[in-house]
């Protein structure tokens, strides 16, 4: 810039103090020109320009007197660059002036910097004089602004009260709102008449949104002035009858501030707050969640209990008029009251079904209030629905992702199945702090079972290698949990920790030997070999606690190492002034228990150590020296306790539980700040316990009139003959009549006689046959078809599970002949959509004639060829080779005595089953002992863990009497131990049944050499090793009996031995369902598996082991 420039800017700067106070044409043009920045810049261009001019001319300014300092007599030193300049000058000046533009530009700065966190609490005056502005956008600023300062100048907020009661009156509901918003934000007492008669007013307004503020108000006024408690819980109760829900959420946050246990001020707007919360602004609906799980918990029963749940789908099936042919006796014993047991109730239900769409929120916090309230409330079979939204959570921002873990760790230490399916999402990633590491670990070790042992163990292998010090700690913390926790992993989790302790990493170390001895307490007598291990290492590990652990593990089991024990005492002893504390009294303890066990070698060693210890710096440890050696060495009086002191120390010691922190955290609400912290929190209210008795529901119930139904009483009234005769008619008189069961059923939450039509409208799945059934009892036969839609769809909105009451309708009149030629069409109608959707399952009937089926589905051609088949493995060079053995045991499945005569039997066939190539082939075979034909005998519905899978068998359309009939079922137990569960189903029965499969019929056989074997088997060692020991005995100790005895147990194959004198016996398979290899060895004493499924190979060896050990 040049000289020239410099001084035109200078001149405007140094006359704009003058033309900010004229009120021309030209201070309009020229005041808003120039922003508080501009002079900033101004003023920095001045200092340069000046020191520029100084160092070109290269001399002073001259004095205006010869005794006189220099001035500068530049321009600029004029106006905004003076001493005396004031803050926000410019501001204030602008919201004096009388130009609205001004008024409005000064405003939006002001509300600027407020924004930025800047004080502009001195511009209060001036603001303050514009809330008589008549433009709307000033007032609107200016009250915004208010809001924010009316607390820190109440006396200048005070002087202009007046204005702000004008401002109620305002036409601008925005205005009036934001008036009542100023009016509640000046905290003086002397104005609290005037603010409740501003609420009372505003309570009646026609606008939500100042009724809303009114709401906000409310809570500010009961801070200042609790004594107005009873007025405002009368104007609570006014706005809790309103039926908007702008409302709704700010007038339950006020009840919730005020009077939080008038519970009763909540009965007759339950309903109304279910069906609004959906459309209710997201944190309104947080806090009406929140507030509904607290009612609900003290007015309905506990769903969970379970000697009070009975499936409505149970109940209508047993209560249904297909029965028509039982004796006089049972007709009888129905007549007879029976005690009813517990249903949900209807508005139980209604809530939770409300509440349930918002799962899908975008709001992480309205997700989470949602999860805790089916969390404690929920029956169990429906928490699981929120396992999903919860994980989708993680995706979020860390601070979520804390407060998600924090609450699914809480879930998972009770509901471990809830969150399994989903075990990869709590994997950690390299990118989580350490909190979101170990919350993801505690989750971890919660959901730990049978089925996903293997899978986090590999995981927390790796874990173990982390650079982060704290995690790696807590890994192995979880391994050791997972090791008590499960029993078939805790030999395959000693292997790993103790190789463990040859990590170079000595924190790995030290916290691995204090988990070992946790894990030893539990069973010491098997591991002695690990505890001389242990022993040896006591000079190599250097931190204090890990040889504290090693010290005690040696006194406590000194028996189990004789020859050892008093060497390392002997060690210790020698370096003890320069171990830690916490290791001195462990060398104390260890020297008193040797004494006792072994004084002849440790009497002087012992003594040697108590001499030490008397001397020590620590008084913990001079007091434990004088506390030993007078109940050891007593004196010539002797010590009561003396004669006992081998019971004192040597006691057998319970092992330690080793628990998740989580455990006790449901004592507090999830989601609240109290459970995040595990403390109570100020103003954390308890979450109430469901009462014994059912409170009175007849207390939410609200007499609601429509408009639509105030029109025409008459027409209303005649509904209920209307419906009945069009019931089966498809004229337009059948909507008019279902709309009216609609609005009849509103007002109590959807439920009632007409939950059964609605819901099959709803679901889209009614059919003409479903309609025709019965003509005696429709109602129980709506109940039936109702419980078939919810089996099919679980998250589906039905109304099954609330008691709904029979509603006798009028029998149709209809002839015979349009009858059956319904029913022949909705047979037709039924099969085409059976063939459209699932053409591939369906077999065609059996039919069981005479002699019945005979021995299965399978020619013994096929069967032949199938079991000959190469299947693809994970191993190259394996192929699938038949049965060394088959299995001729028979299992019960059902026994005719419960079974009205239907006996079932199944057995494991070993044959490739003809669904899936992952499939147990089961063969079922029925006898009908009863004295009449059993029609349609198929599969119900199935019960399975995730992973799992089942193939039906084909239907059996009749049995007659006396006769067999066999079929094969599939099951992919998805290599889990766990039972699949399922109904086999008659025409008029349906029985629970449940089939486990031996761990050995899991596998299937492959033919491998020995060398691929002894290949495979090193790449399975550690934790995916299990072996025990067995002495096989002499009469079974030969090559035919060992392979018979394993073959019997397990479906394997023999491996070819190079060395046929070596009797080492080696046994290959895989698993069926994901192909991972299992290995066995037997010989020298020992039984050896090698699969990456610990579970499966830890209960194959106890398997075989029983077996070789039977005689």
């Amino acid at each position: 810039m040049n000289r020239e420039n410099l001084k035109m800017c200078f001149h405007l700067a140094s006359e704009n103090s003058s033309i900010t106070t004229c009120h021309g044409k030209m201070a309009d043009r020229y005041e808003p020109v120039l922003s508080m920045r501009d002079y900033e810049n101004l003023s920095t261009m001045a200092h340069h320009s000046q020191a520029e001019q100084r160092s070109y001319a290269n001399e002073k300014t001259p004095s205006t007197g010869p005794m006189e300092p220099d001035v500068a007599s530049d321009p600029a030193s004029g106006g905004f660059f003076a001493a005396d300049y004031k803050k926000h000058e410019d501001l204030k000046s602008m919201l004096d002036g009388s130009k609205d533009n001004l008024k409005l530009e000064a405003m939006k700065r002001i509300i600027g910097m407020i924004a930025k966190g800047k004080d502009a609490s001195d511009l209060f005056a001036a603001v303050v004089k514009n809330v008589v502005s008549k433009n709307i956008e000033v007032k609107k600023l200016v009250y915004v602004y208010l809001v924010r300062y009316a607390e820190e100048q109440q006396d200048l907020a005070l002087l202009s009260i007046s204005t702000f009661q004008k401002g109620l009156k305002d036409p601008n509901q925005l205005i009036r709102a934001s008036a009542l918003r100023v009016l509640s934000s000046i905290r003086v007492p002397m104005i609290v008449p005037i603010m409740m008669l501003a609420i009372k007013e505003s309570v009646n307004d026609m606008s939500p949104y100042v009724r809303k503020t009114a709401a906000h108000a409310i809570p500010k006024l009961y801070s200042l002035d609790p004594e107005q408690k009873d007025q405002l819980i009368e104007v609570i109760e006014k706005l809790l009858a309103d039926k908007t829900t702008l409302v709704a959420g700010s007038v339950v946050n006020a009840f919730e501030e005020v009077c939080p246990d008038r519970i009763d001020l909540i009965h007759k707007n339950f309903r109304k707050l279910c069906n609004l919360l959906i459309d209710v602004e997201e944190w309104g609906q947080i806090v009406i969640i929140n507030m509904l799980t607290r009612y609900s918990r003290t007015q309905f029963l506990d769903p969970n209990k379970a000697d009070m749940i009975q499936e409505e789908q149970e109940k209508s099936f047993y209560g249904s008029e297909s029965d028509k042919d039982d004796d006089e006796d049972d007709e009888e014993k129905e007549k007879e009251p029976v005690k009813k047991p517990y249903v949900m109730d209807a508005d139980h239900r209604l809530l939770l079904r409300s509440v349930k769409p918002l799962l899908q929120s975008r709001n992480s916090a309205v997700v989470m209030a949602v999860a805790q309230m089916y969390h404690h409330l929920a029956p169990k079979n429906e928490v699981g629905m929120i396992a999903k939204p919860l994980v989708r959570l993680l995706r979020s921002h860390r601070e979520v992702q804390s407060v998600v873990l924090s609450n699914v760790a809480t879930m998972s230490a009770k509901r471990r199945g809830m969150f399994e399916p989903f075990l990869k999402s709590f994997f950690v990633r390299s990118s989580d702090p350490t909190h979101i590491r170990l919350l993801k670990l505690e989750i971890l070790t919660n959901i730990a079972g049978e089925t996903s042992i293997a899978t986090i163990l590999r995981e927390l292998q790796t874990y173990v290698t982390s650079s982060d010090k704290d995690f790696v700690a807590a890994t192995i913390q979880a391994i050791g949990r997972c090791a008590s926790n499960i029993s078939e992993v805790t030999d395959s989790c000693m292997n790993g920790l103790m190789g463990l302790m040859s990590n170079r990493d000595e924190a790995v170390v030290a916290e691995s030997v204090v988990v070992i001895k946790k894990l030893l307490q539990m069973n010491p007598t098997e591991h002695k070999e690990i505890i001389r291990h242990m022993a040896k290492l006591a000079d190599a590990i250097t931190v204090p606690m890990a040889r504290a652990s090693i010290l005690w593990l040696i006194g406590e089991y000194s028996d189990r190492v004789p020859k050892i024990a008093p060497d390392v005492l002997r060690k210790m002893a020698k370096d003890f002034t320069n171990e830690e504390d916490i290791v001195k009294l462990q060398i104390l303890n260890l020297g008193a228990k040797l004494y006792l066990t072994n004084s002849k070698q440790t009497k002087l060693l012992f003594q040697y150590v108590l001499n030490l210890a008397k001397y020590d710096q620590n008084y913990d440890i001079r007091d434990r020296a004088r506390f030993l050696r007078q109940l050891i060495f007593p004196g010539e009086k002797g010590g009561a306790l003396s004669k006992h002191a081998k019971k004192i120390f040597l006691a057998p010691k319970p092992a330690p539980v080793l628990e998740s922190v989580f455990k006790d955290r449901d004592q507090f609400q999830l989601g609240s700040l109290s459970h995040i912290i595990n403390a109570r929190a100020s103003g954390y209210i308890e979450l109430p316990d469901f009462p014994e008795v059912m409170p009175d529901p007849t207390v939410r119930n609200v007499e609601e009139i429509h408009a639509w139904a105030s029109n025409d009483k008459l027409s209303s009234k005649k509904k209920p003959v209307r419906k009945s005769k069009s019931f089966y008619s498809s004229s337009s008189s059948e909507a008019e009549e279902l709309s009216g069961s609609a609005s009849s059923d509103e007002s109590g939450s959807g439920d009632g006689s007409g939950s059964s039509t609605s819901e099959s409208d709803s679901d889209g799945t009614s059919s003409s046959s479903e309609e025709e059934s019965s003509s005696s009892s429709e109602s129980s036969s709506s109940e039936s078809d109702s419980s078939s839609d919810d089996s099919s769809d679980k998250e589906s909105d039905s109304d099954s599970d609330v008691p709904a009451k029979p509603v006798k309708k009028a029998t149709p009149k209809a002839t015979p002949t349009k009858t059956k030629g319904s029913k022949k069409d909705a047979g037709k109608d039924g099969q085409s959509n059976m063939q459209l959707l699932n053409f591939d399952d369906i077999g065609p009937p059996v039919q069981a004639s005479g002699a019945g089926l005979g021995g299965g589905i399978l020619t013994p051609a096929l069967a032949t060829d199938l079991q000959g088949l190469s299947i693809s493995d994970k191993s190259p060079g394996t192929t699938v080779s038949s049965a060394m053995f088959t299995p001729t045991q028979t299992y019960e499945l059902l026994n005719r005595m419960n079974s009205q005569g239907l006996a079932a039997t199944y057995r494991f066939t070993r044959n490739v089953c003809i669904y899936s190539a992952t499939m147990v082939s089961v063969e079922l075979n029925f006898t009908n002992s009863s004295d009449a034909v059993i029609q349609t005998i198929k599969l119900g519905e199935s019960k399975l863990s995730s992973g799992m899978k089942l193939h039906e068998f084909p239907e059996v359309t009749n049995l007659g009497v006396g006769k067999s009939v066999s079929v094969t079922l599939g099951i992919d137990y998805g290599d889990t131990t766990q039972p699949a569960n399922f109904e086999i189903c008659t025409e008029s029965r349906k029985f629970s049944v449940s089939i486990k499969a031996p761990v050995g019929e899991l596998l299937q056989p492959i033919s491998i050499s020995e060398r691929e074997f002894q290949s495979e088997q090193s790449k399975l060692i550690g934790m995916n090793e299990n072996s025990d020991k067995v002495s096989i005995p002499d009469a079974i100790n030969n090559e035919k009996a060992i392979i018979s005895r394993v073959a019997e147990v397990a479906n394997v194959q023999i491996v070819p031995a190079s060395d046929p004198e070596h009797l080492t016996y080696r046994f290959a398979a895989k698993t069926l369902s994901t192909g991972s290899l299992v290995l066995l060895t037997v010989g020298k004493g020992k039984i050896t598996t090698n699969c990456e499924k610990m579970v499966i190979g830890s209960m194959l060896v106890k398997d075989i082991k029983k077996s070789l050990l039977k005689v």
